[in-house]
């Protein structure tokens, strides 16, 4: 790789996605870039109550137009049925199983957008129910099935110039001026955002006239929950004066569907949301955390009855972010997961906090690298989840509670990755430097891996920073084993699943010591005595990108670095992304100009004299998250400064730069491109 443009970085991509082996070849082959294109994987299944039948998503990758789909599938709880509710062109989303479980309401794109479409079950019959301006999100089925719930934007002038003459007919004048006035007023992966407040609504499910329920200029954007007797909504939404900077603070409500009365059931400074109803109709589950400043809270579970009161926590002490709870059928039990140690537990509790486990390999939603993620339901004495495993991505699995016996629903990988010889995922404990804490890892060794030969090294580092790597599936990883890399990944201080403490080591201290945590797994597996300690590579995405740049900064013992959308000046960097009032709150606590040495004694920026490692950096054009001007800040720093660099824009990518399976491949082309070129000269 010579010129590292992006024309012939996409072109390398596309020769090796062409180079994949043809379907149904005998022998065992290593995962390629066009296997990215056959790959499939499950998400959002829905139980009916009985926990009998159940709905879910089937994701696939259209090659032609380059893009993720997804079609609705149906099956009963044992496997038995399995068949196609809604297939095509055009992606399924947000499905919705009626409490009966003879109905499926979910949204798909007519010729004016998405719209709330829907299916019965037992008879194939499909209604369109809405015609809307606007896409509805959150679909919620009222107890008796006779209402559906949802989340649309209700727009509101846009600010204009005054006193602006209008064209005359015909004319060709330019467009007129943009007038922004709100503090947060773009949004990573969508663009501008449209003026107006997210409302919620009520329709008959047999199809009518939708009724907005809540008013006012606030945002109501959380999960909606009906009462048992369908009366009133449950939802969450942030209605205080300063949401516009205080963006956390949500609260949870009642709202009255007949009188229309909205009435605070919280009061705290804090998240409140994920509410959800018992099946009697008596008390309140939800999620959230007391704010006390700090870079990572932990969403704790809370109950109360659904006048407020009586409220309480429960599993205190259980150190881990608890996420979306359900209640079980008899309302007894709260079932939730969590993240811990890198794997994501499915599990229930009773009202007075006596847990049990239920399965521990929740996951496999994200495709390219092993960040958590999963979806679950509950119906009866029944439940079902999306597993994953290092060898592949989502799955179905069911189990009844009460026993250990879980049951695979699906193997929608097995006529690609059943043929294929796949990297081996092991798991790696090691000290910090620093500190001396146990910091967890993964390595990924190539194909036909022999321990007495030595490999080049690639480390690989994930985002967030609050997030994790775990045992899962990853398909940018796989490519980089079946290149010939062993590649380490790291959950380094910081990362999720390990505690409140764990994460808060880089609150205000990021980056920091977690560059400890990544180097003494560097020289850990090096210990190991199958990689070449002069063959040594890095990169990282987005936080990853960040400690990437932060790397080179530090050390020269690595041959290459791929920087991708990273941040550089923390400074330019909360002043132009998306979220800004997040990122000052919480990340810094004083604002730019208040304290510009913390900000520029954290940004990799100040250590780019340092920088003599080649570097390539990657970035999507629309990425609002870390701005493509981080990206540019950078690269005209390294060039000033006479290191080998190159820049590669990805247009139309967001800050979810692989998105797109040819994003994806190109991506992957990129780095190990770049690493090639500064690959040791073989010695004959």
């Amino acid at each position: 790789m010579r010129e590292p443009t992006n024309r012939c970085l996409w072109a390398m991509a596309l020769a090796v996605a062409l180079l994949a082996p043809p379907a149904g070849a005998a022998s065992a082959e290593p995962f390629s870039a066009g296997d990215v294109f056959q790959l499939a994987w499950a998400t959002s299944p829905q139980l009916d109550r009985e926990g009998r039948r159940l709905v879910y998503l089937r994701h696939s990758m259209d090659m032609m137009r380059d893009q993720p789909q997804a079609s609705l599938w149906r099956m009963n709880i044992d496997g038995s049925e399995h068949r196609p509710v809604v297939t095509g062109p055009d992606s399924v989303s947000s499905p919705a199983l009626s409490p009966a479980g003879d109905r499926v309401a979910y949204l798909r794109r007519d010729d004016t957008g998405l719209q709330l479409f829907v299916s019965w079950l037992d008879s194939a019959q499909t209604a369109q129910l809405t015609r809307l301006p606007w896409a509805p999100q959150g679909l919620t089925w009222s107890p008796d099935g006779e209402w559906l719930a949802f989340r649309m934007l209700v727009p509101a002038p846009a600010p204009a110039v005054e006193d602006v003459p209008v064209a005359p007919i015909g004319a060709q004048w330019a467009a007129a001026p943009v007038v922004v006035d709100r503090t947060v007023y773009r949004a990573d992966g969508s663009g501008s955002k449209p003026h107006g407040f997210e409302q919620v609504f009520v329709l008959p499910a047999a199809g009518g006239s939708p009724r907005q329920v809540t008013h006012g200029d606030f945002n109501h954007t959380g999960a909606v929950a009906w009462a048992a007797d369908g009366s009133a909504l449950y939802l969450s939404a942030n209605r205080h004066a300063d949401w516009a900077m205080d963006t956390q603070n949500t609260e949870l409500y009642r709202v009255d569907l007949q009188s229309g009365v909205m009435a605070p059931l919280t009061d705290r400074q804090g998240p409140d949301k994920e509410v959800t109803v018992s099946p009697d109709g008596r008390w309140l589950a939800w999620t959230g955390w007391d704010d006390k400043g700090m870079g990572y809270h932990r969403d704790r579970l809370y109950v109360m009855s659904v006048a407020g009161e009586q409220r309480r926590e429960l599993l205190p002490d259980l150190d881990r972010s608890i996420e979306h709870p359900q209640w079980s059928a008899d309302g007894k039990h709260i079932f939730f997961y969590y993240d811990d140690r890198g794997d994501t537990h499915l599990a229930m509790t009773d009202l007075k906090g006596r847990m049990r486990i239920l399965a521990r390999d929740l996951g496999g939603k994200q495709l390219g690298r092993p960040y958590a993620g999963a979806d679950y339901a509950v119906g009866g004495d029944r439940f079902v989840y999306t597993a994953v495993t290092p060898q592949a991505p989502a799955e179905l699995k069911a189990g009844r509670v009460g026993s250990d016996r879980l049951s695979t629903l699906t193997t929608l990988n097995s006529n690609l990755l059943g043929y294929r010889t796949l990297g081996e995922v092991r798991e790696l404990t090691y000290p910090s430097s620093f500190d001396g804490r146990d910091i967890q890892a993964w390595v990924v060794t190539p194909p036909d891996f022999d321990p007495q030969k030595r490999y080049p090294l690639l480390l690989e580092i994930h985002g967030g920073p609050f997030a994790n790597y775990g045992p899962r599936f990853a398909a940018e990883l796989q490519l980089f084993a079946a290149a010939g890399y062993v590649v380490l990944y790291v959950n380094p201080r910081g990362s999720t699943s390990y505690g409140e403490e764990f994460a808060n080591l880089i609150h205000h201290n990021y980056p920091g010591e977690d560059y400890d945590d990544l180097m003494s797994g560097v020289d850990a597996v090096i210990a190991e005595g199958y990689v070449d300690p002069q063959q040594l590579y890095v990169t990282g995405g987005s936080g990853g990108g960040t400690l990437t740049a932060w790397i080179v900064g530090k050390t020269q013992r690595f041959r290459a670095a791929v920087v991708a959308k990273p941040v550089i000046n923390w400074a330019s960097f909360v002043l132009t992304a998306d979220q800004s009032p997040v990122f000052a709150r919480y990340w810094f606590g004083d604002m730019p100009w208040e304290n510009p040495e913390a900000y520029w004694r954290r940004s990799p920026l100040s250590l780019v004299g340092n920088v003599t490692t080649p570097t390539l950096l990657l970035t999507g054009e629309e990425d609002l998250r870390t701005p493509m001007s981080e990206t540019e800040q950078y690269y005209q720093a390294l060039k000033l400064s006479g290191v080998e660099t190159a820049m590669v824009r990805v247009p139309g990518a967001s800050h979810s730069i692989a998105r797109r399976p040819s994003q994806l491949i190109a991506k992957v082309a990129a780095i190990l491109g770049w690493f090639e070129r500064y690959a040791p000269t073989p010695v004959d």
